[in-house]
């Protein structure tokens, strides 16, 4: 049975990371509609209600908070993509769910989202690593979706990799325009793209090859 002391610590430790969650929200969101580099830790602290002194018991630099909007926006699209894992769904459905949590977290956490995408080279090079790290995990985890339909047949035979860089290429440019429910959820988005991507434009099997892939096939 934990000790009073034992059980006091957990609670203190649980507050600490809930306060360090809502600061790093709050900046995403100073981030996002002022911009990073017009943003200091000084709007961080008065936009949170706190004293600068008091946000430094959190984050040591405007680096560290930069850190931790990377590392929470990474963490929970691979932590929704695990937890699908053990679903086993259709590949063609399992993509469109991975669409669906860009999209989605574009509309519940748009500055997390646009930090992600712009910020990244303002990192530290330890904090790049860590997250270069994380992002491999989650492109590995795409990438073996479209190897698992091509395994199954449920998909021809492509290149997971290029697959994987269209899809992301499709979603993550979206935060530029997309606006949540304007007019379309981000759910219709994600099908939208998810229907590009594993349908194309093509009328039919009958449809025609293009001039320059003719010209290559010939040669």
């Amino acid at each position: 049975m934990a000790s009073t002391t034992e059980t006091r610590k957990r609670r203190h430790t649980a507050s600490g990371e809930a306060k360090r969650k809502q600061l790093v929200a709050r900046a995403a969101q100073l981030f996002d509609e002022e911009g990073y580099h017009n943003t200091t830790v000084e709007d961080v602290a008065e936009a949170c209600g706190i004293r600068k002194p008091t946000l430094y018991h959190y984050f040591k630099s405007k680096d560290e908070i930069l850190y931790g909007i990377h590392d929470e926006f990474i963490d929970m699209l691979v932590v929704r993509e695990q937890a699908r894992r053990k679903l086993d769904l259709a590949a063609s459905q399992a993509l469109f769910e991975v669409m669906g949590d860009i999209l989605d977290l574009m509309a519940t956490h748009r500055g997390y989202v646009r930090v992600f995408f712009e910020h990244y080279r303002e990192l530290a090079d330890r904090q790049k690593k860590a997250i270069k790290r994380k992002r491999d995990v989650y492109e590995r985890s795409v990438r073996a979706i479209f190897a698992a339909g091509m395994a199954s047949g449920e998909f021809r035979e492509v290149d997971p990799k290029m697959c994987t860089l269209a899809l992301a290429g499709m979603c993550n440019w979206a935060y530029h325009w997309y606006v949540p429910d304007e007019p379309l959820s981000s759910r219709q988005v994600a099908f939208t793209f998810w229907d590009l991507l594993v349908r194309g434009v093509q009328a039919g099997p009958e449809a025609s090859v293009p001039a320059a892939r003719r010209r290559r096939d010939s040669s």
